[in-house]
């Protein structure tokens, strides 16, 4: 059927339960108190001249968040439209499942012998129980191990039926306008600093739906990924000589830590690296770690310390300052989740304390990395917004560790020049003078799906 008119409201209009109220006036002195209290807490910090950066660097985020918003991420709705159709077919009145996914849902039936809702993961475990299979969950990894004809068209029912829900013709019709899609990023959404949004779903973009993602005629995306990141901050707050020579250069980070402590073998260098960062330290990643530990004591110390900082109930913190929030379950007046004001955090009691407080510790140990790429991140972006401040370049998306720049063909190649440098002078300003590089991987497109 064709497409029903847009809705009236336009993407994230929907007020907030605290929005202010319109016309609200705030005193002038009361700015100033709440600017004299923060420059009370800057200078109470233990680093205040970090903790004044990760300020101006979160105020820098929401205006480049603010701009991005308004720009918006060029979106073509009528390949979107074309993609849907390709992958789902046609759409049935009355707002059920596509063709495909009925399709898909009545080999899962007939595959095994009765009615199978393979959209209620209840269902599905039920009906391999009854075929004689345990599982624990619908997880695709679980059941790609398992022998039985409703395995295959399960998983591809799974994966079109997200598409359907999450990017279908509902999205596009409540969040592409005059094409473009306008996320509301929130900076700083998690605890560790890394950004989210408020509906639409802009950091989980999957990448068949990338290919509506089309630059202006004549336009291009200048599409940058920071090469393995969070190694690299590792690198620099740790200040561990060897790491921060291996990330002292633009290449395969993995590949030349392969040939310092594992024989060249990549792969093993990076399970042994991000088991370290992440916290997999039992079976062959307890091997791994000690290898790792030989030859860059400090770089594991460090995610060590943290750890055991979590563990114990303390707080730890990012390379600028922002604190890790506390462990679910502290029994103060603090709310679980939320930082408090530095102190010490009671230890976690009962029967699960132990299991509790190493889930809390591998927290830590990632929260001091991710959270302090998160630092750098922000630095990133606001170097990069004004190296193009001259320029019609427009960002445009941002995720983690990638940005979109919507730029004229003709200023591609410096917008490329200036994302690289924005880079490696967020690293100076973020980490100080170290040798560690903080280079991008960079493609010129016209389609976010050629990007990689």
């Amino acid at each position: 059927p064709p497409d029903p008119p847009p809705r009236s409201a336009e993407p994230g209009s929907q007020s907030s339960l605290f929005e202010p109220l319109a016309g609200a006036e705030v005193p002038f002195d009361a700015l100033l108190d709440v600017y004299a209290e923060q420059q009370r807490r800057h200078a109470a910090a233990e680093h205040p001249g970090r903790m004044r950066l990760l300020t101006a660097s979160e105020s820098a985020g929401m205006l480049v968040a603010a701009e991005m918003h308004r720009t918006g991420l060029p979106w073509r709705a009528d390949v979107h439209r074309a993609v849907l159709d390709e992958l789902l077919g046609e759409r049935y009145a009355g707002g059920g499942e596509p063709r495909r996914l009925a399709e898909l849902a009545d080999k899962v039936s007939e595959a095994f012998g009765r009615r199978v809702r393979p959209d209620l993961p209840a269902d599905v475990v039920k009906a391999f129980a009854g075929a004689g299979i345990k599982v624990k969950s619908t997880r695709r990894w679980e059941l790609a191990e398992i022998d039985h004809p409703a395995v295959e068209p399960l998983i591809e029912y799974k994966k079109l039926y997200r598409i359907w829900t999450a990017n279908g013709w509902t999205w596009l019709q409540d969040w592409v306008r005059d094409g473009r899609f306008r996320p509301e990023y929130q900076p700083g959404g998690t605890v560790s600093g890394r950004w989210t949004t408020n509906g639409g779903g802009a950091l989980q973009i999957p990448r068949v739906i990338r290919r509506a993602v089309v630059a202006d005629e004549g336009w291009r995306l200048v599409v940058a990924d920071a090469d393995q990141m969070e190694p690299r901050v590792l690198a620099a707050i740790s200040r561990d000589p060897g790491l921060m020579e291996v990330a002292g250069h633009d290449g395969d980070l993995y590949a030349a830590l392969s040939h310092r402590a594992f024989s060249g073998d990549r792969a093993q260098a990076k399970v042994a690296l991000l088991g370290a960062i992440y916290g997999q330290t039992s079976g062959d990643g307890l091997k791994n770690l000690a290898a790792l530990r030989r030859r860059f004591p400090l770089a594991v110390a460090y995610v060590d310390d943290a750890a055991r900082a979590g563990e114990e109930g303390r707080y730890v913190r990012t390379w600028l300052g922002r604190t890790s929030p506390r462990a679910v379950g502290a029994d103060d007046e603090g709310e679980a989740g939320i930082p408090q004001e530095p102190g010490e955090v009671p230890a976690a009691e009962g029967p699960s304390a132990g299991s509790r407080s190493r889930a809390y510790g591998r927290f830590t140990r990632n929260f001091v990395v991710q959270g302090s790429a998160a630092d750098w991140a922000l630095l990133m972006l606001a170097a990069l917004r004004g190296a193009t401040a001259g320029m019609r370049a427009q960002l445009v998306f941002f995720q983690h560790d990638e940005v979109i720049v919507h730029c004229p063909a003709e200023e591609a190649e410096e917008v490329a020049a200036a994302i690289s440098a924005a880079g490696e002078l967020a690293g100076r300003i973020t980490f100080g003078e170290t040798p560690v590089r903080f280079p991008f991987t960079t493609a010129t497109v016209e389609r976010y799906s050629d990007a990689k």
